[in-house]
């Protein structure tokens, strides 16, 4: 007995299954707009709005798509798409006869519109899209562009980031609800802003599925809207970015000087923010320090959150390499760790590089991980040890011209020559290095920054008085400005 259907009826019954397997969001998008033609000979013919669309479906939903139609019309199903060429003249449609289920193989050159006749058919035409950027479904391994290493579980919390994490967990919890909308995260290079965001994305695909999240460099974004306005594909441009509901754009102030850029994204912003949702953006600044962008832009920045993160203090430091060494299942000594986290206070990249350098030179050369080898890892590393005026250099030379020990430097003993030699070495180690207060204490026996804040003021005054001892600090000065040339 043969069972004649109608298209509307096949196509309703592949729509209940794949209802099933996307969330609600992504099928009002991509399924409900989807008007079925014609049923004749197993092939479904449906009609989409765009030829981005129709690749949006063969990139995104294509299993998904074959097992509705193996579903519904068995396994010699076909698919067949009727794309709306002209929005103005609805007639005028190109049909794409599809096999749901092979995956495209022609190449794409670059990243531009290039048309490729190698598809699910063998000689079928399809066209690939300038936007690698997938959407969410359990069918794509690629996840809107991040990273799942970057997690709250791996970024660790101290008090130079505590405002930004805090405000990032809740814009995770609730995206596009809190007044955090949108949250904008600044600091320097290497101070975890791309990890925070990233693992606000995370967050939210682990517990909100449903959402499409999307990550994207701000050059990214730039590149791809050039590349619609060439190939006359600017209103599949805005279809695109209109769709994501967290919306994550990295390093916003390359926006700078590029006007039509910066009038897209107004645009986009804008629909994504009155339409409830979340925008989170990163800068190497805060939004009044920046210079070429427009005012509206600037404005809209300050609508939300603006929070910073700041160089990690001594606490974050030790946390990131205890982590770290944990993670990799290594042990070194806590005088090692110490060291570290004391001695490179710029950034937390640096810090994770120098670990990793250390990591490397310990198992290349069979040596165990430990202070000797760690000095010497730095060396190469750490720029004001590389300029040879670092802190055991300073120490070295200040012990030899007053007659002392390095030893006695560090250790507790409160006689006046060695008192001396030591606020000297100190004053000397905050000219030169880029070293912290608490980091320059450490180096001289683990001694609070207030020691060492006397100690400069005990060298400043006794300049100011003594013109023997000025004198000495000033030939001092110049033989270790000749050391650094």
């Amino acid at each position: 007995m043969i069972i004649v259907k109608d298209c509307v009826a096949a196509w309703n019954n592949c729509l209940q299954l794949i209802k099933q397997s996307v969330g609600e969001q992504s099928f009002k998008t991509w399924f409900e707009p989807i008007v079925p033609l014609s049923l004749h000979n197993s092939v479904l013919t449906i009609q989409v709005p765009s030829q981005f669309f129709y690749e949006w479906l063969e990139e995104n939903y294509v299993l998904l798509l074959k097992q509705a139609i193996d579903s519904e019309l068995g396994p010699t199903g076909r698919l067949e798409y009727s794309i709306i060429l002209d929005k103005k003249e609805e007639s005028k449609a190109q049909t794409i006869s599809s096999k749901p289920g092979n995956v495209h193989t022609g190449q794409v050159a670059g990243n531009g519109w290039n048309k490729h006749t190698n598809g699910v058919n063998g000689n079928s035409t399809s066209y690939t899209s300038p936007f690698d950027l997938k959407s969410l479904d359990r069918y794509n391994t690629i996840h809107s562009q991040l990273n799942p290493n970057y997690t709250f579980e791996t970024f660790i919390e101290g008090d130079c980031n505590r405002l930004a994490r805090s405000a990032g967990f809740a814009v995770s919890e609730k995206p596009g609800i809190t007044s955090f909308n949108p949250l904008m995260i600044y600091g320097g290079v290497g101070l975890g802003k791309t990890h925070l965001v990233q693992a606000i994305g995370n967050h939210i695909k682990k517990n909100l599925p449903e959402k499409f999240v999307l990550y994207v460099s701000s050059e990214k974004f730039s590149n791809q809207f050039i590349e619609a306005i060439t190939n006359n594909k600017l209103q599949d441009f805005n279809h695109f970015y209109l769709q994501v509901d967290v919306l994550i754009i990295d390093d916003i102030q390359f926006f700078s000087g590029k006007e039509k850029t910066q009038d897209i994204f107004f645009q986009i912003f804008n629909h994504l923010h009155q339409s409830g949702k979340q925008l989170i953006m990163t800068s190497d600044r805060s939004p009044k320090e920046l210079k070429g962008l427009q005012e509206r832009l600037l404005s809209r920045f300050k609508w939300g959150l603006t929070a910073d993160l700041q160089q990690p203090d001594f606490e974050t430091r030790l946390a990131i390499i205890q982590k770290k060494l944990k993670q990799d299942s290594i042990k070194i000594s806590e005088a090692v760790i110490e060291y570290l986290a004391f001695s490179i206070d710029t950034n937390i990249r640096e810090l994770e590089g120098v670990l990793i350098s250390l990591i490397a030179q310990s198992s290349l050369n069979k040596k165990e991980i430990d202070l000797e080898l760690a000095k010497q890892t730095l060396q190469s590393i750490v720029q004001d040890i590389e300029s040879e005026v670092g802190i055991d250099y300073i120490q070295k030379f200040v012990a030899d011209h007053f007659g002392v020990t390095i030893d006695s430097l560090k250790a507790k003993t409160r006689k006046r020559e060695i008192v001396v030699a030591r606020q000297v070495a100190m004053y000397f180690a905050k000219e030169y290095t880029n070293l912290s207060l608490k980091s320059i204490g450490f180096h001289f026996g683990s001694r609070d920054h207030s020691t060492v804040i006397h100690a400069l003021t005990a060298v400043s005054d006794q300049m100011d008085t003594d013109r023997k001892f000025n004198a000495t600090i000033q030939e001092l000065t110049k033989k270790i400005k000749l050391k650094s040339i």
